[in-house]
């Protein structure tokens, strides 16, 4: 019975945190979320990898995981990194094709996986479902256009652009700003092409500038109006 009860409150995390869920069907839900499995992570486990056949699609509950592949010469290259509320691993379960690119933890990470047959009926039986998973998808396409128009602008300008890609998925409003991770500077480094050295100039040239404050786990987005005008 406890572990039943268990089960049922994994389960309720999920719908309250992902907003994919939001206001569909409860007979819906029931059948989509019948052989959910929530699993706790640790940071640096792969969760994903490319190549491999998606029996699944992840959604994550708590955490923050790289979305990541390589190039020709077989440097990793940051696609992503998406948080809490977010769907990774649905691509390969619309397509019915190996996944693109591996998944794997930053921090401590508690992911809820949904089988894909489960995921497409699902998809098929709410039309609100399909329309989410739309407008995730571009959202997605209109980032990485923005980060192609960017490729070859000042390195201030893709560190901007960076943090609020970071805000857009994970950003806090609170009285001081708007929050998001402080990840590690490899990571930024890795997401903005640009080398780690040149991604920590930029980062404290924001900050002296008054448009960034950075604390131990956080950095606070003082101006979100000077970052964008640095990227238009």
């Amino acid at each position: 019975m406890e572990e039943k009860r268990s089960e049922i409150g994994e389960i309720q995390k999920l719908i309250e945190t992902i907003p994919f869920f939001e206001g569909l069907s409860p007979f819906s839900l029931e059948n989509a979320i019948t052989h959910v499995v929530t699993r706790h992570h640790p940071a640096n486990r792969v969760i994903l990898l490319e190549n491999d056949w998606g029996g699944s699609v992840y959604f994550i509950v708590e955490g923050w995981v790289k979305i990541r592949t390589h190039n020709v010469d077989g440097k990793e290259v940051t696609l992503n990194i998406v948080g809490k509320g977010e769907i990774i691993g649905e691509m390969s379960a619309l397509d019915e094709a190996p996944r693109s690119t591996d998944a794997i933890t930053l921090t401590p990470t508690t992911v809820s996986s949904i089988p894909a047959p489960d995921f497409l009926a699902l998809l098929q039986t709410e039309p609100l479902a399909g329309i989410r998973l739309t407008q995730l998808i571009s959202k997605r396409l209109r980032q990485v256009n923005r980060r192609l128009r960017l490729r070859e602008a000042e390195s201030l300008a893709r560190v901007a652009d960076t943090l609020l890609f970071l805000v857009e998925g994970q950003g806090k409003t609170t009285q001081q700003g708007t929050k998001i991770p402080n990840l590690p500077h490899r990571e930024l480094a890795s997401i903005t092409g640009l080398a780690r050295e040149t991604v920590s100039r930029a980062l404290t040239k924001l900050e002296q500038d008054g448009l960034i404050s950075r604390e131990n786990d956080r950095i606070c987005i003082l101006r979100l109006d000077a970052l964008e005008d640095l990227i238009s």
